[in-house]
């Protein structure tokens, strides 16, 4: 294990030296136990992971060590170059990194100068910085990856000291994080002394993150400093005058009394779960905001220059609120908020814990915040989430094996630096720890692809990137295909998106490229946090107005929706269990269960609820199998296959986080092998190889791997162009060579991603255990009316004739289905 002696924490460590004694005595502070801890690994020469909350000045202690050996390098009259690298997986992050760092540099009076790299930066700086580095170099896993395919890149970090891993755990465990790792495999070999430096403030399994920033990916070549206890943060539910909807995901019915809070409030950030949650939340609030309070947006389809707008502005106090997504999650360091507001569930207890920490930025002050619950299983998810907070029950998934399409890229940019063996290649990859167990032959696979595309693909000359020479060493085949590397590094792959524009004035930020295809002239539609007349498509952007529709749409942002944590799953399962954790619930919420309780069963913890009843011509089955919605999309494809074949003629489904409804035409009768186990065997393997969802997983690995390039010189794909692409070269694999790399890297891409068959074979294992209780109901129970009311969102192709059910989710249905479920007489024995 990564060693955590307390002692170590504790140690004797020289006194502060001047300029840095007095600037902190200047503010009245004294360095932090971590902070000087920090020191001590420094000293050492140690490789260090600082685990430390929110706002313990996590940031000052990765940089200390570094400013204090750069002043005395400087004073001794020597020129160090590139002496310390910080990589944040935010470029916001790092542009504040450098404000908040360049401070106190100014106001020590020392030499040191300190730049940012990232894809804003311009073009002649990166290339300045390129022949002349600034001593602190700020930038991101792809800019980094970029800086190292390029054959100066032995030279540029030979005298590298430290590398600066900030919001560690964020990255460790994706696509970025196996780049990154790769990359810092790489800095191993150009510059073996410089010492690592991981700071995270949330993490569920410090040793494997341990591992992931270790030089040899083992936990004990880390230093591991824990950050001194924060104070208990103040966190409630908000309670709101309207009713709680029984489905829905904006939090609407909540605008009123977050406005209020917002009022009274210094600055809050108030964060949603998806980018058209905060377009829609943003347009309600300012409808509320009698008082004209300064709010803004930010998510990550809105114009740069509008994003540091917004961020200049709440570093400067000038806001009183800011409504925004996932992309001010990590890191930006702003004192004066001093509330957070989370509308809809955060999904996972580290989640909630990184968000409220947004908020109090000190370790000496609590951090407030509210949570908004959108509907009623979002109560108790809600509540859920806040008693592991106060329990420290961290949840998340450790970091996996490393993507073959990453690794793939990774090879491309090392020889666009230089020239190597395979061997030289397999030995220095296996030090990054997601790839420390990645098997010879599968190295070598991947190697072969890069080289020429594999065999079902060699023949074409494009694919051709790699040159063996007879010295046994691979070299890039021409300028031309280092060239297109650089221009296409990255493992960010959004959906295609076209630009939209002001008519005859700026760009405000990019939508979707499917949403554009589907507006007419005149239609309206909320972006940017202004409403917006659609006039056109005009080559490689959406052309629009100021000037208002009747029926305004909003962007559908794809893969906006965040995962159920298992560890949350299994709480709410535990509440729904225990009908003495309900006291503190709203009383619209326990009267909701109680009467689910008395019309049919509660879910148990650890078995299967299964209710069935007929409805409108039509059979419906609801499951509740608290798996997460890509687990339960998957589920649903498997269910209506295995349906199908019984002769239900299944019509379609519906899944949300919490549950999966069926509805066919003739109903179910044998649970135990509707759900067995082995559906998880033939029937998942021929509905992938079919499934969307497989090909555009095999789009976005092909994109990665560089199969399919999306810049070129002079020009840039559309997103149809590199839909087609993909799927002709993913038919052809499947055809040609079904073992092929990129095909084994979307199966193992689809399987924890997108089809979560990990957590769909737990839920199966969990169900054979704890067995299925079915009940055969008259009519919808309590539980059911938030699925039944999403009715029509997902169908499913079968012999049977499928109905237009979207009318289904209309306020008429709802008020029937709550009537349904709810009214009659009262029976007797109805807890209270």
């Amino acid at each position: 294990m990564a060693h955590t002696d307390p002692a170590r924490q504790t140690e004797a460590v020289e006194p502060l030296p001047e300029p840095f004694a007095g600037w902190f005595a200047g503010r009245g502070w004294r360095p932090h136990p971590h902070q000087q801890a920090m020191r001590a690994a420094a000293q050492a020469g140690e490789h260090a992971l600082l685990i430390a909350p929110t706002g313990g000045g996590k940031t000052l202690a990765g940089f200390l060590p570094s400013l204090i050996d750069l002043a005395d390098r400087l004073a001794a009259g020597e020129e160090p170059g590139l002496h310390t690298l910080y990589v944040s997986p935010l470029k916001a992050l790092s542009v504040d990194v450098a404000r908040n760092l360049t401070t106190p540099v100014d106001e020590m009076g020392l030499a040191v100068w300190i730049e940012t790299r990232t894809g804003d930066t311009p073009q002649n700086r990166r290339q300045r910085q390129r022949e002349n580095p600034p001593h602190i170099l700020l930038t991101t896993p792809e800019s980094l990856a970029l800086l190292i395919s390029y054959p100066e890149a032995a030279d540029f970090f030979a005298g590298l000291k430290t590398i600066v891993l900030d919001e560690a755990h964020a990255m460790a465990g994706t696509k970025r994080g196996d780049q990154l790792a790769l990359c810092l495999a790489r800095l191993a070999r150009l510059a073996p002394g410089a010492r690592r430096v991981g700071l995270s403030a949330t993490v569920a399994w410090p040793d494997a993150l341990a591992e992931w920033v270790a030089p040899d990916a083992q936990t004990a070549s880390v230093r591991r400093i824990e950050g001194g206890g924060a104070v208990e943060p103040e966190i409630a539910i908000l309670d709101t005058k309207e009713r709680l909807p029984w489905s829905g995901h904006y939090g609407l019915h909540a605008a009123p009394e977050i406005y209020q809070a917002i009022k009274g409030a210094g600055t809050a950030i108030v964060f949603v779960n998806t980018r058209a949650q905060a377009e829609i939340l943003f347009q309600e609030l300012w409808r509320a905001n009698e008082d004209g309070l300064p709010i803004a947006l930010h998510h990550g389809s809105l114009a740069r220059e509008q994003r540091r707008k917004v961020e200049a502005a709440m570093a400067s106090g000038r806001l009183r609120a800011v409504v925004a997504t996932s992309s001010l999650d990590l890191g930006i360091d702003w004192a004066a908020v001093d509330l957070v507001i989370q509308v809809g569930p955060p999904k996972g207890v580290s989640r909630l814990i990184q968000r409220i920490g947004r908020a109090g930025h000190r370790l000496d002050a609590p951090s407030r915040a509210l949570l908004v619950p959108c509907n009623r299983f979002e109560v108790l998810e809600c509540r859920c989430a806040i008693e592991g907070l106060h329990a420290r029950t961290l949840d998340g998934d450790p970091p996996g094996e490393g993507g073959l399409d990453v690794l793939a890229q990774h090879l491309l940019g090392l020889a666009c630096a230089a020239p190597f063996t395979a061997d030289e290649a397999f030995a220095e990859v296996r030090l990054a720890a997601p790839y420390k167990h990645l098997p010879r032959e599968t190295f070598d696979q991947v190697l072969r692809y890069v080289e020429d595309g594999g065999y079902a693909l060699k023949t074409y000359e494009r694919w051709r990137r790699l040159f063996l020479k007879a010295d046994g060493r691979y070299e890039v085949a021409s300028p031309q295909v280092a060239r297109r590397c650089r221009m296409n590094i990255g493992t960010i792959v959004e959906s295609p998106t076209l630009k939209v524009r002001m008519k005859k004035g700026p760009v405000l930020g990019e939508i979707e490229e499917y949403f554009a295809s589907g507006l007419e002239p005149g239609d309206s539609f909320v972006f940017g946090g202004q409403m917006l007349r659609f006039e056109g498509l005009r080559e490689t952007w959406v052309e629009v107005t100021r000037a208002p529709g009747k029926e305004p749409k909003v962007p559908a942002y794809m893969g906006g929706r965040m995962p159920f944590t298992t560890h949350l799953s299994e709480r709410v399962r535990a509440a729904l269990d225990d009908p003495t954790s309900w006291r503190d619930l709203p009383d619209q919420v326990s009267e909701w269960l109680r009467i689910q309780q008395w019309r049919s069963v509660l879910p148990t913890r650890d078995g299967l609820l299964v209710e069935t009843f007929p409805r409108a011509e039509k059979e419906y089955l609801v499951a509740y199998s608290f798996a997460g919605r890509n687990a339960h999309q998957t589920l649903g494809m498997l269910l209506t296959r295995r349906m199908e074949r019984m002769g239900l003629r299944p019509l379609g489904f519906v899944a949300s986080d919490y549950v999966i409804a069926v509805w066919s035409l003739h109903p179910c009768d044998d649970m135990a092998a509707l759900f067995d186990e082995d559906m998880l065997g033939d029937d998942l393997e021929a509905w992938m190889e079919e499934s969307s969802l497989m090909r555009r997983t095999f789009r976005n690995v092909a994109i990665v791997a560089g199969l399919i390039e999306r810049k070129l010189p002079g020009m840039e794909k559309s997103g149809r162009q590199v839909t087609f692409s993909a799927d002709l070269i993913y038919d052809v694999l499947r055809r040609h060579e079904p073992d092929h790399i990129l095909l084994q890297a979307t199966r193992a891409d689809a399987a924890g991603g997108l089809i979560d068959v990990g957590r769909l074979a737990e839920f199966l294992a969990r169900t054979a255990e704890g067995g299925i209780t079915h009940r055969r109901l008259d009519r919808v129970s309590p539980l059911a009316v938030p699925i039944l009311l999403e009715v029509g969102k997902e169908q499913v192709a079968a012999d049977a004739a499928i109905e237009d059910l979207l009318e289904e989710a209309s306020a008429d249905l709802e008020a029937d289905l709550i009537a349904e479920a709810m009214g009659g007489p009262m029976h007797a024995e109805l807890p209270l």
